[in-house]
This record gives C-alpha cells, structure tokens and sequence, in this order.
C-alpha cells in the first residue's frame, strides 16, 4: 500500500503558540524553549495584588503552506476583567517551501495586577489563529518581622 502525502491548499499553519521562560535560537534556526508556562504565582504582603511584570517570552511558530509575502502578526492581551490591552504588530514574510515558515519569539515585561487568567490574542492579516492564556495566581504572605532585640531591663 502505497501512502501519498496530502496536499497542501492552505496555509499558514500555526504550530506552536505559547509562553516560557526562556528560547534558545541557534543559529541552524532550531529553537529550544525553556520551562513552558501557562500559570504563574505572584506573592506580596499585601492584600491586594502589586503590580508586577511578568518576566516571560512568547513564541509563535507558523509554518507557510501554500502562503507567501508579507503580513501582519497582532497581538492583543486581555486581562481577567476582559479589558484590552494595547496590541503589539509585528511584520512577518512568508517564503520558501510549504514546510518553512516563520519564529517569532518576543521577550516580555507583562505588567499584572490581579489574579485570574490574561489572554493573548493572535491574529495574522486580520484573522483570528489562536489565543494564549496565562493564568496569573497571587499568593499573600506575611511580612517577616525582624527578631525581638534583647531587653536590657530584663538582666
């Protein structure tokens, strides 16, 4: 039995959308991604959430198909509240093979302040392709208090 490929119509085709700590690029174009995260915890003493940002690093991973040119990467996140927050643009060029595409990996300070899941919003040319959460968990802890000095009454 003879198996043949499926032909390609389509395209582009995400194949990996997502957050981490770290992305390796070499220089053969072979990406290494490290601690892969879809949660992360914020602790503080108070008991609000503080505002923080989020040391991460997207990564989308396209692969072209049958597409070709340039286009226009978006990038919306949404807080827990749903509020939108400003979106990123980014020029990408689809070439080459169906099996080439496109990396993009984008270094972040992602500013939080409340707990709960944030979503990123991709869409290329206008279209929606995928949404990445991250669900943002704040955990109160108590402010350490400094040792008791000695009490020079008490000698």
């Amino acid at each position: 039995m003879m198996v043949s490929a499926m032909p390609i119509e389509g395209g582009p085709y995400l194949s990996a959308a997502l957050l981490c700590e770290r992305a390796l690029q070499e220089m053969d174009g072979v990406i290494s991604l490290i601690r892969v995260v879809d949660r992360w915890t914020v602790s503080g003493p108070t008991e609000d959430m503080p505002q923080t940002a989020i040391q991460a690093t997207m990564v989308l991973m396209f692969k072209s198909g049958i597409h070709r040119g340039p286009g226009r990467l978006r990038i919306t996140p949404s807080t827990p509240r749903d509020a939108e927050l400003p979106a990123i643009e980014i020029p990408v060029h689809f070439e080459g093979d169906e099996d080439r595409g496109v990396n993009i990996v984008i270094p972040m300070a992602f500013p939080v302040q409340e707990s709960g899941v944030y979503w990123f919003a991709v869409a290329l040319d206008g279209q929606p392709i995928s949404h990445i959460p991250l669900r943002v968990i704040y955990h109160r802890v108590a402010p350490m208090l400094p040792p008791n000095p000695p009490n020079p009454d008490r000698q």
